[in-house]
C-alpha cells in the first residue's frame, strides 16, 4: 500500500478536527462561581472607515467589580470567536476587581463589518473607540483624565493588544498569549539563509531571524481563511485551551462568528450593508481575499502581499511599546512558534519596556493553559494596574513538558530563569554544541510534491490530550525524500530552550533541472535505542534555498530548526533530518533532486538556559522519632522489592508495538482448553480482525489482552509492557467486550461521564465531542439509555470505548444491532482511527464486514491461530491473483516467466495466478515493463471461501 494511501484517512480526520482549532485563547476559571459578576451589554457605533460618516456597530458587554472605580482591561477575543467565546475570562478578571470590556471584533459573532485582520485603520481603530468609552465611565479609574487600562487576548486579540499598546499611549500594561510578531514570517516563513553570519551570534534563545519569505503554511492558512467564510457552518474556531462554558461542548448560542447569509434571512452585506463582498472572500476584506487566494493558489506572495500582511504586523508598531508586557506562548505551537514571541520580547525590551516572558506546554496544537498562567496574567495586572501584590518581576519561565509512564498523561516541569537571556543588558544565550554526522544524501521532491511527509498538522497534540511524547511519534517521512544527521547518544541529559541551529550543504543533483532553487524542511528528532522517533512539538522549519549553482556545487544553509523546550535523556541520540515535503506547506510541484549534507565540522548547536526548579522539601519533621524511621525503612523495603519484581515487565525493544502475544494458553478446570499456545504480533495502524466460528476462543483472547482473566500459560505484551490485572498500561486500551453495562436509568451523556470518572483521568483529557461525532446518537444523548434501541446501545459503546482517544482500541462484535448505514460509517470511522498510527482490533462473524473493515487478519478455529497476515493474502489462499489487462495471452507468459509464479491462466480480459512469494505490486511492474496495460488487479476469491477452507463448512459462523 502507498504512503499517501496509508496516510490520507488519518488526513482527513485530523483535518476535521483542527477545524476546531484555529487560534483563541481563554483563561476559564477553576472552581471559583464568579456567575453573579454584574454585566451589561451595548453597542458601540465606529465609523467603517476612517473619516468616513458611515457607521458600523460593535457588540460588546462590560463587567463590573464589587469595588469601583477600578482599572480597566480591554479583552480581545480570538480569531473566528467573539466576545461570548471570553466571557468566563471576563469574570475571571472582574472577580480580581478589574472592569473587563469585551466586544466581538469587526466580522465576528453580532458586531458588523468587514474582517481587516487587525488592520491598524479598523480593528486597532476600534480599540481605541472602546478605551474612549472606558474613560467616560465612572466606574473605571482614571489619571489625569485618561483610564488606567490593559490590554489582553490570545492569539487574534493577543496581536490586537500589542498593535494597540503601539498605537495608543494611554494604555499601561499588556499580556499578549500565544501570538504572532510578523505575519509573513508566521504564515510564509524561512528559516534558513546562505549569510554566511552565523546564526548563533542571536542573543535571544528562540531567534529566527531571516527576513526573506519562504514557504507558505497552507493548512494554518486554508483554517483561519474558513473560519472567516459564512459558506461553512462551523462552531467558533478555538483552540484546545479553550473548551466551552457548556459542559456537553455545545457552546453558548450566538457563538458562531459569521453573520447570516442571504439564504438565512440576512443581507448578504458582511459589512452591515455597503454592499457584498467579492465571491469567496467570506467576511474578510477584498485585501485580504485576494492575498489569500494568490497564496493558495500560486503557494508564493507577490511583494504587494508582503507589503500588506507586514502592515497587519505588531511588529510595525513593537519599537512604541514602553509599557510592562508579559509575552506568553506556547511550546506545542505550529501556527505561532517560539521564535514570534522572542521577537516581541526583544523588540518591546529595545524600545524600553519592562518584559516578562513565559513558555508553557501548550497552545494552538497543545492542552489547555495552565492555571498557574492564567493567574500569572491576572496577577501581572494586579501590580501594574492596581499597584497591589508582589512585583512579578522580569523573569524567564518555561515549562518541560513530560508523558507520565503508563499511559498517565503528561506531567509539566516549569523552570525559572533570572531573566530572557539576550534582551537589553542580559547575557545573550549559550550554547550546547553536539556533533552530528551522515553522508550526502540525493533527496527526491516527487511531481506535484506528493506524496508529502506528515508533521506538525494542527491541533495534533491537542488531540491526544496535549501528551507530547505520543503526539510526537505521529509522524511520517517518505523514503527517497528525506536525509538524516544523528549525532552519538548523549552523555548527559540536555534541556532545550528555544531553536537549535544546523548548518548544511545543498547542491542540485547532476543532471537535475536547474531551477536554482529548492525547498526543504527541517526536523530535530529525539532517537531511542530502539530506534524510536519522537518529534519534539510537532515543528517543522521550512527553507527555501535560491541561487543554487547549475554545476552542482554545494551551498552552505545555516538552519534554525523548530524552537522547543524540552529535555532530551542521556542514551538518546539527536537527528536533524532534512526532507522536500511537508502535507502542511505549499511544496514545489515540479520534480526535481538536490544533495543535502552537512556542512564541514558543523555541529547541532543547542540553546539552553539554566533554570532553577521549585520543589516542595520533603517533610522529614514528620518522620521523626524511632517509629518514623522504621516506617519510612519499611517502605522503601516493599518498593524496592515491588520494583524488583516488575523489573521484567517492561522490554524496551517492544514500547512501539502494540500487541505481542507468545504461546498463549488458557484451560479451564474442567479440562477444556479455550486458547491452545497461540502467538501473534499486531504493529501500529493496522485494523486487525480477529475472525473464527463460536467457541475458537476469540473473546477468551480479548479478555486475557485486557488483564480481565489470566492465562493458563503464555503472556501478552501491551507497548512493551507485560498484561496483568490493574498494570498501568491497560490505561491505553479502550475496549468494549461482551455487553456495554450502561445504567438504563442515566443519559447517554451521564453514562459516558461517569465511566470516564470512574477511570480517575481527568475530564478534559476525555474527548467527549470527538466521541459522541462517532457514535452520531445527536440530540438522544440525553435520554435515557433504557429508552435506546440496540443499535444506538451500540454505538453510544464504541464512543465509550474511544474516550480518551486510547493507542489500542478492542472491539467485540461491533456491528451488532447496526443497521447497514450504521455499519459503513463505522467501518469509516475505525479506518480513520487506526491510519493516525493507532491500533485496532475488532473480533467479528460478520465475514463480508471484516473483509471490507479489516487490513489484517488472524483466524481462530478450536484455540488454535489457523492463520495471520493480510487480508488480501488470506483472501487469495495460495496467494491467487487476477489481472485483468489487455493482452491475456502475453501476460500469462510474463508471469510464468517469473520466479515463484505459477498455475498461470488466461482468459478473454484476464489472467489469474498463483504469485507464491511474489508480492502483486512486483507483478504489476513487470507487466507494465512488457508493455501491457494492467487496468485491474486484486486477489482471487472471497475471504468467506478462504475461512471455508481453514475451518470447514460446520463451523462457520
Amino acid at each position: 500500500m502507498s504512503f499517501l494511501a496509508r496516510n490520507r484517512w488519518w488526513l482527513i480526520a485530523l483535518g476535521a478536527v483542527v477545524l476546531l482549532v484555529a487560534g483563541a485563547i481563554a483563561w476559564p476559571s477553576d472552581d471559583e462561581d464568579t456567575s453573579d459578576i454584574p454585566s451589561r451589554e451595548f453597542r458601540l457605533e465606529v465609523p467603517e472607515e476612517p473619516g468616513s460618516d458611515s457607521l458600523i456597530s460593535l457588540d460588546a458587554t462590560v463587567y463590573l467589580p464589587e469595588t469601583t472605580p477600578a482599572p480597566a482591561v480591554l479583552l480581545a477575543h480570538g480569531f473566528g470567536g467573539s466576545k461570548l467565546e471570553v466571557s468566563g475570562d471576563a469574570r475571571e478578571l472582574a472577580d480580581r476587581g478589574f472592569v473587563v470590556l469585551t466586544y466581538s471584533a469587526r466580522g465576528f459573532g453580532e458586531s458588523e463589518g468587514l474582517i481587516g485582520l487587525n488592520s491598524p485603520d479598523h480593528e486597532v481603530r476600534d480599540a481605541s473607540a472602546l478605551i474612549d468609552w472606558l474613560a467616560e465611565q465612572p466606574e473605571v479609574l482614571t489619571e489625569d483624565g485618561d483610564p488606567v487600562v490593559g490590554v489582553t487576548g490570545g492569539s487574534y486579540g493577543g496581536a490586537l493588544s500589542l498593535m494597540v499598546a503601539g498605537t495608543d499611549d494611554r494604555v499601561d500594561a499588556i499580556a499578549p498569549v500565544i501570538t504572532y510578531n510578523d505575519l509573513v514570517k508566521a504564515l510564509i516563513p524561512n528559516s534558513g539563509t546562505e549569510d554566511a553570519t552565523p546564526i548563533t551570534s542571536a542573543g535571544t534563545p528562540a531567534a529566527s531571524p531571516f527576513p526573506d519569505p519562504g514557504v507558505f503554511k497552507r493548512f494554518w492558512a486554508g483554517l483561519l481563511f474558513t473560519a472567516g467564510s459564512p459558506s461553512v457552518e462551523a462552531p467558533p474556531v478555538a483552540s484546545p485551551e479553550l473548551g466551552t462554558d457548556d459542559e456537553d461542548g455545545e457552546g453558548d448560542e450566538g457563538s458562531e462568528g459569521a453573520r447570516p447569509t442571504p439564504e438565512e434571512g440576512g443581507t448578504g452585506d458582511a459589512d452591515g450593508g455597503t454592499g457584498p463582498t467579492p465571491p469567496g472572500c467570506g467576511r474578510f476584506s477584498p485585501e485580504l481575499c485576494a492575498a489569500y487566494v494568490e497564496l493558495a493558489t500560486t503557494g508564493e506572495p507577490s511583494q504587494e502581499t508582503v507589503d500588506l500582511l507586514a502592515d497587519l504586523s505588531p511588529a510595525r508598531f513593537t519599537e512604541n511599546i514602553t509599557v510592562p508586557s508579559l509575552v506568553v506562548q506556547g511550546s506545542q505551537d505550529t501556527l505561532f512558534g517560539l521564535d514570534q514571541a522572542d521577537a516581541n520580547a526583544r523588540e518591546i525590551a529595545e524600545a524600553g519596556g519592562r518584559v516578562k516572558v513565559v513558555w508553557f506546554a501548550g497552545g494552538h496544537d497543545g492542552s489547555g493553559t495552565p492555571g498557574e498562567v492564567r493567574d500569572q496574567i491576572g496577577a501581572w495586572f494586579d501590580f501594574h494596574l492596581a499597584g497591589r501584590g508582589p512585583d512579578p518581576g522580569t523573569t524567564f519561565e518555561y515549562g518541560i513538558p513530560r508523558s507520565v509512564a503508563g499511559g498517565g498523561g503528561t506531567r509539566v516541569r516549569t523552570l525559572t530563569a533570572p531573566e530572557y537571556p539576550g534582551l537589553v543588558d542580559t547575557a545573550a544565550t549559550e550554547f550546547q554544541r553536539h556533533r552530528i554526522t551522515g553522508d550526502p544524501t540525493p533527496v527526491l521532491t516527487p511531481a506535484g510534491g506528493q506524496p508529502a511527509a506528515i508533521t506538525g498538522l494542527p491541533g495534533l497534540s491537542g488531540v491526544l490530550g496535549g501528551s507530547p511524547d505520543v503526539a510526537g511519534r505521529l509522524h511520517r517521512d517518505v523514503p527517497g525524500q528525506v536525509a538524516r544527521f544523528t549525532s552519538e547518544p548523549l552523555a548527559e541529559a540536555v534541556t532545550i530552550t528555544g531553536t537549535p541551529r544546523v548548518r548544511v550543504q545543498v547542491s542540485q543533483a547532476p543532471g537535475a533541472a536547474t531551477s536554482g532553487t529548492a525547498v526543504l524542511f527541517a526536523k530535530l528528532y529525539e532517537v531511542s535505542p530502539n530506534g524510536t522517533r519522537t518529534l519534539p512539538g510537532q515543528g517543522v522549519s521550512p527553507v527555501r534555498v535560491t541561487g543554487l549553482p547549475a554545476d552542482g556545487t554545494p551551498m552552505e544553509v545555516d538552519i534554525a530548526l523548530p524552537g522547543i523546550a524540552y529535555t532530551v535523556d542521556s542514551g538518546q541520540r539527536l537527528e536533524v533530518a532534512i526532507s522536500t515535503t511537508d502535507q502542511a506547506y505549499a511544496s514545489v510541484t515540479e520534480p526535481v533532486t538536490h544533495v543535502v549534507g552537512i556542512a564541514e565540522n558543523t555541529d547541532l548547536a543547542l540553546p539552553t538556559t539554566q533554570g532553577e526548579h521549585a520543589t516542595s522539601p520533603v517533610p522529614w519533621g514528620a518522620l521523626a522519632g524511632a517509629g518514623g524511621v522504621v516506617a519510612l525503612g519499611v517502605v522503601l523495603a516493599l518498593v524496592s522489592a515491588w520494583r524488583r519484581r516488575h523489573s521484567t515487565d517492561l522490554v524496551p525493544d517492544l514500547e512501539d508495538v502494540p500487541i505481542v502475544i507468545s504461546g498463549l494458553s488458557k484451560r479451564y478446570a474442567s479440562g477444556f482448553t479455550a486458547v491452545d499456545g497461540i502467538s501473534l504480533r499486531v504493529e501500529r495502524g493496522q485494523v486487525l480482525g480477529l475472525l473464527g466460528p463460536n467457541g475458537a476462543g476469540k473473546t477468551t483472547t480479548l479478555r486475557m489482552l485486557m488483564g480481565l482473566i489470566r492465562p493458563t500459560a503464555g503472556q501478552v505484551r501491551v507497548f512493551g509492557h507485560l498484561v496483568r490485572p490493574g498494570a498501568p498500561v491497560l490505561s491505553r486500551i479502550g475496549a468494549f467486550v461482551e455487553g456495554s453495562g450502561f445504567l438504563p436509568h442515566l443519559s447517554g451523556m451521564e453514562n459516558l461521564r461517569l465511566y470516564w470518572a470512574a477511570t480517575g483521568r481527568g475530564r478534559e483529557s476525555a474527548h467527549f465531542e470527538e466521541a459522541l461525532e462517532i457514535a452520531g446518537l445527536g440530540a438522544a444523548v440525553h435520554r435515557k439509555v433504557s429508552t435506546y434501541s440496540q443499535g444506538m446501545r451500540q454505538r453510544l459503546a464504541i464512543a465509550q470505548a474511544m474516550l480518551g482517544l486510547p493507542d489500542l482500541l478492542v472491539l467485540d462484535e461491533p456491528a451488532n444491532g447496526l443497521d447497514p448505514p450504521q455499519i459503513h460509517q463505522m467501518r469509516e470511522v475505525l479506518r480513520r482511527y487506526a491510519s493516525g498510527g493507532r491500533t485496532v482490533v475488532v473480533s467479528s462473524h460478520l465475514l463480508a464486514e471484516v473483509e471490507q473493515t479489516c487490513t489484517h487478519l488472524v483466524v481462530m478455529h478450536r484455540g488454535r491461530v489457523m492463520a495471520t497476515g493480510e487480508v488480501r493474502d488470506i483472501v487469495a489462499g495460495g496467494h491467487g491473483y487476477t489481472f485483468h489487462v489487455d493482452q491475456p495471452e502475453r501476460a500469462a507468459e510474463v508471469l510464468a516467466a517469473m520466479d515463484g509464479v505459477s498455475e498461470v491462466e488466461a482468459h478473454d480480459s484476464s489472467v489469474q495466478a498463483l504469485l507464491g512469494p511474489v508480492r502483486p505490486g512486483a507483478a504489476v511492474t513487470e507487466l507494465v515493463r512488457a508493455g501491457i496495460a494492467v487496468e485491474q488487479a486484486g486477489p482471487t476469491g472471497r475471504l468467506e471461501d478462504a475461512f471455508l477452507q481453514m475451518v470447514g463448512e460446520e463451523s462457520a459462523p
